[in-house]
């Protein structure tokens, strides 16, 4: 039976129902980017997926959590018999007070006490595009390891069992010359992202490698922590996260006025 409050009832989102569910972040189902998740949500590599969203009685959606097997991951993580959450949003300041994001979490560890997971882990940062510690913190959770802008917390439930740690992905970065963009459909905003930076770099005579992450395997192996968003220039990783045609066109300015000095 799906976990009830007295006013928040919880969507058990998965391949079959997706579409009628939706997926929190994008409402339009029209858009580009809400296909691509949908299809994303459907693919072989995110069969044990899971997304739940919370709703109050009129239908309005206030948050979700989205996690899978931590072998799965979308992220560059290292980590055996955990669950990996990859996002965990709440909007308004009514589902905060309700502490909703906090429901959420319970019932993926609840999830992951009942299918014999060592414990939960995630990335969180200070920055843009990720919950930061705060709410973990609150919950019982605990930072692991640190990289660049992002912190591994996790909360073990068996003492025994391996703790999760990071892939370096700073290392991975040499290899990329020239201009490179590595996205997945994991996000719904990065279609909108894509198509913007990949019109703005050809308005501008730069010619950009687009390559499109299509197993968890390669988003663990991307070269930023976010994973599944990366662009670089001669091996600099220039943007880890969604980014808009201005803020691409500010670092083209950039990325020329140094290459002059």
């Amino acid at each position: 039976m799906t976990p009830q409050t007295d006013t928040i009832h919880f969507l058990e989102v998965s391949a079959c129902n997706v579409d009628e569910c939706g997926i929190y972040c994008i409402k339009n189902k029209r858009t580009p980017g809400y296909r691509a998740k949908v299809e994303w949500v459907r693919s072989k590599p995110n069969k044990e997926l899971r997304i739940k969203i919370a709703a109050n009685k009129q239908g309005k959606q206030l948050g979700f959590i989205e996690y899978m097997p931590s072998e799965s991951a979308w992220r560059p993580i290292r980590a055996a018999n955990y669950y990996f959450i990859q996002c965990v949003a709440v909007f308004g300041k009514s589902a905060r007070h309700k502490q909703i994001a906090s429901s959420l979490l319970a019932m993926c560890e609840e999830d992951a006490k009942t299918n014999g997971k060592a414990g939960v882990c995630t990335m969180t940062s200070d920055g843009p595009w990720m919950a930061d510690k705060t709410l973990f913190e609150k919950n019982g959770f605990t930072s692991v390891a640190n990289c660049d802008r992002f912190a591994l917390m996790v909360k073990s439930f068996d003492r025994h069992a391996p703790m999760p740690s990071f892939i370096d992905w700073t290392k991975k970065r040499s290899k990329y010359k020239g201009w490179n963009l590595l996205y997945a459909d994991q996000c719904p905003w990065h279609h909108k992202s894509v198509t913007d930076i990949k019109e703005a770099a050809l308005e501008h005579g730069i010619e950009l490698k687009v390559t499109k992450l299509r197993t968890p395997e390669q988003a663990q192996n991307a070269p930023s922590g976010y994973g599944t968003f990366n662009l670089l220039h001669n091996g600099k990783l220039l943007g880890d996260h969604y980014l808009s045609r201005t803020r691409f066109e500010n670092i083209l300015r950039k990325e020329t006025k140094s290459k002059l000095l």
